[in-house]
């Protein structure tokens, strides 16, 4: 398997506070990776400094063999890295098209490969489609995060990062959107996943990871972890 993504030695520094200690991962092209964790353990942190939102106060991060971990965040997408954010943070006074738009903002002057993407996108979101030109901040929290998954697919990502999918969404809702994600992972799409549904992420993921205190404490195939008797005490409620 070749390795997309690969952290090395990776501390991050809110102020005097240290929120990330040394970590190593691995992503692997074509699988889904979760990172999994209490709050306040460093996971967000993570994906925002590999997002290029935070700065590394050491360690290293490397995107396809390519550095990264220097890069500002724009230069970081343009590359393939995408990130969905926790809490969704779609403009909810534009419409869902102009949030879907700004998504592929790089490529703004290939007006035909965006118009294809948008056609893409909303296929797998017949839900946005309905409501292509409504505000945003009309839409339901599923939609809401419907639609930033989707702007952020319109960036054409090769590593697709996503920080809390399903927090504050209903059930089936939840299923839904772990559905679609499964459906890009099927069609090529390499996904590191932060999430607090942590059966569900490790049903769904490949490779897990687990923090502590902002250190790796445990890594493997999901399917493992869903057996790991400490993982079973400590998150499923075993």
């Amino acid at each position: 398997m070749k390795a997309l993504l690969r952290i090395a030695g990776l501390h991050v520094h809110y102020g005097a506070i240290e929120a990330v200690k040394g970590i190593n991962l691995t992503l692997h092209q074509g699988r889904i990776t979760t990172l999994l964790g209490a709050n306040g353990a460093g996971k967000s942190t993570t994906l925002l400094t590999i997002s290029g939102v935070l700065k590394a106060s050491a360690g290293s991060i490397h995107f396809d063999g390519m550095e990264v971990h220097r890069l500002p965040p724009h230069r970081i997408v343009a590359h393939g890295i995408v990130q969905v954010p926790e809490g969704r943070e779609i403009l909810t006074t534009l419409t869902v098209r102009e949030n879907l738009l700004l998504g592929a903002y790089r490529r703004h002057r290939h007006k035909t490969e965006i118009a294809a993407d948008l056609e893409n996108v909303l296929g797998l979101f017949p839900r946005l489609k309905e409501r292509l030109d409504g505000a945003a901040g009309n839409l339901s929290g599923g939609e809401q995060q419907m639609l930033a998954i989707a702007r952020a697919l319109m960036a054409r990502p090769r590593l697709l990062l996503l920080d809390e999918p399903s927090m504050g969404l209903a059930p089936l809702l939840v299923q839904e959107i772990f559905r679609t994600l499964r459906k890009l992972n099927e069609r090529g799409l390499t996904i590191f996943l932060v999430e607090q549904n942590v059966r569900q992420a490790l049903k769904i993921a490949d490779d897990a990871y687990i923090l502590e205190n902002g250190k790796t404490v445990l890594s493997g195939p999901s399917a493992e972890m869903l057996n790991n008797p400490r993982i079973i005490q400590a998150y499923l409620g075993g």
